[in-house]
C-alpha cells in the first residue's frame, strides 16, 4: 500500500504547485520516500488515475454545510451536490456569486457557516467551505472534490468507489496544532516560523502525536520540509500521516454518523 499527502491548490503553477508526498507504513513508522510537485490540475487527474493500491489524504473539503445545500437543493449526497454545483456554476467564480448572493441574504456573520467536522477538534476550527477569499477553501472543493469523483476513486463513508484507490479529507492544520498550537509556521523565512517547522519534523520524527505514527526519513527530505518557508511539503507530510492513520482502520476510523452531504476530516 502507498500512501499520498496531498496539500492542493486550486490553480497549481510552478511556483505554487500540488505538493504531493509519498510513503510507505512498516508497523508504525511511516516512510516518507519522496515529495512530488505537481503545477497543473492534468497533472493531479494523473495522479488520482495511478493504479491502486493507494489511500490519500486531501487538504480540501470533501462537503459543504449541510444549511447551505438545503437551502439551495443542491442534493442529499455529497456526490449529488457537487453535480449540482458543477451544474449550476461552470466556473470558480460562478461558484462565489452562488455562495455570495445566498450569504449576502442572511444575517452579518451568519454568511460562512461551517459544518459540524469543522468545529469537531477543540482549540482549533478550519476554515468553511463557503470560504472563496483570502484562503479560497470554496475554490478548492470545487476543482478537487469533483476531480475525486471523476476518477472513480473511493471515499468512505461519502461514495463508493474503486477502493484500491481511497481517499479522505485530511487537515494539516489540525496535527500541527497538536504539536506547537497556535504558533506560525507557513509562508514566511523568518525565524520563527523556521523553528516552528523545525519543531513540528521533530515531533513527527519522534512519533509525538496522538496518531501514534513516527515518521521517518532522510536527512535531504528533512532539511527541505523545514526550509520550504511556504510550508506546502510539511502540509503534505502531515497529509501523510493522516493518511497512514485512516488507512489502518475499518471505515478510515470515520465516524458512523459521517453527514453524507459535509463529510468529516481525518483524525478528528
Amino acid at each position: 500500500m502507498q500512501f499520498l499527502g496531498v496539500d492542493f491548490s486550486c490553480a497549481p503553477t510552478k511556483r505554487k504547485p500540488i505538493t504531493v508526498a509519498r510513503g510507505r507504513l512498516a508497523g508504525s513508522v511511516m516512510r516518507l520516500e519522496r515529495v512530488d510537485a505537481l503545477p497543473t490540475l492534468a497533472e493531479f487527474e494523473a495522479l488520482l488515475a495511478e493504479p491502486g493500491p493507494w489511500f490519500g489524504a486531501f487538504d480540501f473539503p470533501f462537503g459543504l454545510p449541510r444549511e447551505f445545500v438545503d437551502s439551495l437543493g443542491l442534493g442529499r449526497s455529497a456526490a449529488e451536490v457537487i453535480a449540482e454545483v458543477r451544474r449550476r456554476c461552470a466556473t470558480r467564480l460562478d461558484f462565489r456569486a452562488l455562495v455570495d448572493g445566498w450569504g449576502n441574504a442572511r444575517p452579518k456573520g451568519q454568511r460562512l457557516v461551517h459544518r459540524k467536522a469543522d468545529g469537531a477538534m477543540p482549540g482549533i476550527s478550519s476554515s468553511s467551505p463557503l470560504q472563496t477569499r483570502y484562503v479560497p477553501v470554496g475554490f478548492m472543493y470545487y476543482e478537487g472534490f469533483a476531480r475525486l469523483l471523476q476518477a472513480g476513486v473511493h471515499l468512505p463513508r461519502l461514495h463508493a468507489g474503486d477502493t484500491a484507490r481511497t481517499a479522505v479529507e485530511g487537515y494539516p492544520g489540525l496535527l500541527a496544532f497538536e504539536v506547537i498550537g497556535r504558533r506560525s509556521y507557513k509562508n514566511s523565512d523568518e525565524a520563527d516560523r523556521l523553528i516552528a517547522r523545525k519543531d513540528i519534523v521533530d515531533a513527527l520524527e519522534q512519533g509525538r502525536t496522538r496518531l501514534g505514527l513516527r515518521l521517518k526519513l532522510t536527512h535531504a527530505l528533512h532539511e527541505s520540509l523545514i526550509a520550504d518557508a511556504s510550508g506546502d511539503r510539511l502540509d503534505a507530510a502531515l497529509c501523510l500521516l493522516q493518511a497512514g492513520w485512516a488507512g489502518t482502520r475499518p471505515d478510515a476510523g470515520l465516524p458512523a454518523d459521517v453527514d453524507p452531504v459535509e463529510g468529516w476530516i481525518a483524525t478528528a
